[in-house]
């Protein structure tokens, strides 16, 4: 098996620690591992690391539904009106049309979304790499402001609305 990342394929594919499309995405980092228009496949695949207080706005996903894999760090969870921290090799599945964020709570916190659904083929990877910056060097990046009203039309743009803001910055 190889690595397939950008190229049309029905074939098994392996995309190696450390390769994929490294972004710097809304204040972290974004690594697209598996893109389903790119592959041809119905899931892509996003891995991300982030710091501690991040968290994107309160969001939902009309089209996708998302799985996430904690493979480091605590990251509390929003959704439904449930609260839940999960921690790492925790799972956490989040339904299509269910409100949710989350918010990063350990120094750091390294987390693989993949994303699958009514679409036939989801855009959650064309939503990242939409909204992030291409950086040959997989590090978090510098903050900076982001724009909500871009956030808002992008999300649109792929199935997700912005129901309400980031989670409030931690202590």
């Amino acid at each position: 098996m190889t690595n397939t990342l950008t190229q049309p394929t029905t074939s098994p594919s392996v995309v190696a620690a450390g390769d994929g499309d490294h972004l710097h995405f809304l204040n972290h980092l974004a690594t697209v591992k598996a893109s389903a228009h790119q592959t041809g496949s119905a899931i892509n695949a996003v891995e991300f690391t982030a710091p501690r207080g991040f968290g994107p706005p309160l969001h939902v996903h009309h089209e996708e539904d998302e799985l996430m894999y904690l493979v480091d760090g605590q990251i509390r969870f929003r959704a439904a009106g449930d609260e839940t921290l999960a921690t790492t090799g925790a799972v956490v599945i989040l339904p299509a049309g269910i409100p949710h964020t989350f918010q990063v709570e350990s120094t750091t916190a390294r987390f693989l979304t993949i994303a699958a659904g009514s679409r036939q083929r989801p855009t959650f990877d064309r939503f990242v790499s939409t909204l992030g910056t291409p950086t040959a060097t997989p590090t978090l990046p510098a903050p900076v402001d982001i724009d909500p009203g871009r956030v808002s039309d992008v999300g649109a743009a792929h199935g997700i609305e912005i129901l309400g803001p980031p989670p409030a910055p931690l202590d």
